[in-house]
């Protein structure tokens, strides 16, 4: 096997190869000229995360900076969105669904490293893959680690470490991650509710001259 083959398969690999080196090049380049864009290039914006990433859906954006190690190992599935400052260390598959939200400066990483000191300091790590279920939103500054798997419809709180699985439909939060709740009929309700106040705010006629200050 070559080492990227060891890497993808979650085996130990040595990261110095040509092919892993000539590919995180190519990753560097690429998001080097991405996070270079202005906000009127959007179009050559989505057509270098194409270019950068395994698969994508057709509606996708990305909040400049964002880092990863090379790209060809990310799957995003429709209107996926990530805010500022996204980092996805992509040593094995990252698998994201359809609908999915990144808060700024959410991290995953699928890299990993011996425990033991004398087999860390040869060289060989190996990389554990990471998926994301559809509709699953994603809090600021959360910590996603390898191996881990997120369910669908599921809310990730703000400055979480998810270390285990987490199921669909709940919401999870902490360090390390732990479900709080299920998404329940009432969270649905709650939703509506807001939605129709916001179309009936917009339908309504109000003139500055006749609020008070």
């Amino acid at each position: 096997m070559t080492e990227k083959e060891l890497m993808l398969s979650e085996k130990l690999y040595l990261a110095n190869d040509e092919e892993l080196t000539t590919g995180r090049t190519r990753s560097r380049q690429l998001t080097r000229l991405f996070n270079n864009t202005t906000e009127e290039q959007n179009e050559y914006r989505v057509q270098l995360l194409k270019k950068l990433f395994k698969k994508t859906g057709d509606n996708i954006y990305i909040e400049p900076p964002f880092r990863c190690d090379y790209g060809s190992n990310i799957t995003v599935g429709e209107n996926f969105y990530a805010n500022f400052d996204c980092i996805i260390l992509d040593v094995n598959e990252v698998i994201i669904g359809d609908n999915v939200l990144f808060a700024p400066r959410v991290c995953v990483y699928t890299a990993g490293h011996p425990v033991d000191a004398d087999i860390r300091n040869s060289g060989v790590e190996f990389g554990k893959k990471v998926i994301i279920g559809n509709n699953v939103w994603i809090g600021g500054s959360t910590v996603i680690n390898p191996g881990v798997t997120i369910g669908a419809n599921t809310v990730i709180g703000s400055g979480s470490v998810v270390t285990k699985d987490i199921p669909e439909g709940v919401v999870a939060v902490g360090n390390p991650c732990r479900v709080i709740r299920k998404i329940t009929d009432e969270d649905r309700q709650f939703w509506d509710k807001q939605v129709e106040e916001r179309k009936r705010l917009l339908n309504k006629d109000i003139k500055i001259s006749d609020t008070k200050i």
